[in-house]
């Protein structure tokens, strides 16, 4: 009873996270179904609202970055970053979307190409689009929604020390001391954001590698299969997250960004390097010019609003589901740096990677697709799983390419598991910043559960669902969270130094 008292949120979120694994399991199709509904009834009715919240976490992050409080340290003024610039980015990539860009690099950018919204498909006008479409989704608005979320919950954890909480912001609207229900609420909705959206991302990863391992060993895609690369993956992310953040997290997002990189020079220096290239730099120019109007486009005129919800506001609120668990993560391994820099590193410079990786990879195949004839895109859209691996059939060393994609996504998988299991560790134990092992334990055994139900289905739509269910709510708690942090800010110290040394530069001597 001393224990539920403590942890109120850690048991109510076990209760419903575990209860809703084993429905999973015991019913697939019945569960799905209603994440389906759920999903469905938000991405139609709510549209507007989800394009506009998640256009406002961009436009918040260039004034954070470049307004009056881009100076302020997360922490004291005489913190410096614990990890190092490498090591900080590795890590935040890994546990951000590695593993999706290794599942949709080289899918993504042909299903634009082939239906593209508004224009004809398989014309060189729709593959310019297809790059477009690609970079909305995985650029400045994905990362720009983790940098808030992180961004609010490092502010108030390292520079006012209060509790590393979802219902932080809240406490400090009210006072350090409250601890009402909605701030119980606020926890335990943010615990089952991340738990979802974690275990529909390690659902379709872990399809990814059964499909991988089809591929390369000609092993059956079965059910079984995935069981067993879903306890290897468990026991894997387990242990590493028992070793700590300076081990296992840090060790693995490094070896994963230097497989990452050496695949991409193989693909880049092996394919039509001249395409890719030029690929990349107009893929940037198009993505900036048409930046405002997309984050504003939801095609009512046209009467796409099922392209709409199926494509752009799913991946938005894909990201928005991953926001407490991302931010919360990044947020823990950027004590000491500045607003500015952790606006710019979070943001700008995963954002270029991700343009990169899908100029390499789809690039690769749009070329393949549109110049070669050998019908690719029928490949990939017979089973999306397999795109990756079906690329690189195209070229030289196609088994040691396949090879490394399987450690690549497995290493992926491991430390967004690990990462997330961490955080949700966090959350539900007060905050504390290094959780017990036997929180790690229970809360990697939920979400693997979690994670079996949805597998049992095969499917990557409901896989899909999955992973967004949790941000429907969640997104009424990340305005509070807001709203809380402006607020409080507006009065920081270091604000009023500033403004005040403003004045006195312009004042004549």
């Amino acid at each position: 009873m001393q224990f539920i008292k403590q942890y109120p949120v850690f048991f109510i979120s076990v209760i419903l996270c575990g209860a809703i694994g084993i429905w999973g399991i015991l019913m697939p199709t019945t569960m799905t179904g209603i994440a389906l509904n759920i999903t469905g009834f938000a991405l139609k009715s709510l549209d507007w609202f989800f394009l506009l919240l998640c256009t406002g976490f961009l436009i918040l992050s260039i004034y954070m970055a470049f307004g009056p409080y881009g100076h302020i340290r997360l922490g004291k003024n005489e913190d410096r970053p614990e990890f190092s610039t490498a090591s900080w980015l590795a890590m935040l990539f890994a546990a951000g979307m590695g593993a999706g860009l290794v599942f949709w690099g080289v899918a993504e950018p042909i299903f634009h190409y082939v239906a593209p919204p508004t224009i004809d498909g398989k014309t060189a006008e729709a593959a310019r689009m297809a790059m477009v479409i690609t970079n909305l989704h995985w650029g400045l608005h994905a990362w720009s929604i983790y940098a808030i979320c992180a961004l609010v919950i490092a502010y108030f954890t390292f520079r006012k020390k209060m509790p590393f909480l979802i219902s932080t912001p809240i406490r400090a609207e009210f006072g350090y001391q409250y601890k009402g229900l909605w701030c119980h609420i606020a926890d335990i909705t943010g615990v089952l954001a991340v738990v979802f959206g974690l275990a529909g991302s390690l659902a379709m990863g872990i399809l990814q590698v059964r499909a991988g391992l089809g591929e390369v060993f000609n092993l059956p895609e079965t059910n079984t299969l995935s069981t067993i690369i879903l306890i290897t993956i468990t026991a894997t992310f387990l242990l590493s997250a028992s070793t700590g953040l300076n081990k296992g997290i840090k060790i693995l997002s490094n070896i994963n960004m230097g497989i990452a990189i050496f695949m991409l020079m193989i693909i880049l220096f092996a394919g039509p390097t001249r395409f890719i290239l030029e690929v990349f730099i107009t893929s940037i120019g198009d993505y900036v010019s048409q930046l405002i109007n997309l984050s504003f486009k939801l095609y009512p005129y046209e009467g796409l609003s099922d392209w709409t919800s199926g494509w752009t506001l799913t991946y938005f609120i894909w990201w928005l589901a991953w926001g407490p668990f991302v931010g919360i993560f990044i947020a823990r391994i950027s004590r000491g740096r500045t607003i500015r820099e952790f606006v710019i590193g979070v943001i700008l410079l995963p954002t270029l990677f991700s343009m990169f990786w899908f100029a390499v990879y789809g690039g690769s195949a749009l070329y393949i697709e549109m110049f070669s004839n050998v019908g690719l895109a029928d490949l990939v859209f017979e089973d999306v799983t397999k795109a990756l691996f079906t690329l690189f059939t195209w070229f030289p060393l196609s088994e040691l390419l396949s090879v490394l994609a399987l450690i690549l996504i497995t290493i992926f998988l491991v430390t967004s598991a690990d990462s997330g299991t961490f955080v949700v560790s966090m959350m539900t134990s007060n905050g504390n910043l290094n959780p017990s092992s036997k929180f790690k334990l229970i809360w990697g055994l939920i979400i693997a559960t979690l994670t079996a139900g949805t597998l049992f289905t095969g499917s990557v739509t409901v896989a899909k669902a999955m992973a967004i269910t949790g941000a429907i709510p969640f997104s009424l708690i990340l305005i509070l969270q807001i709203i809380a942090f402006l607020r409080t800010i507006r009065h920081d110290e270091d604000v009023k130094v500033h403004k005040s040394s403003v004045i006195l530069e312009k004042l004549p001597n």
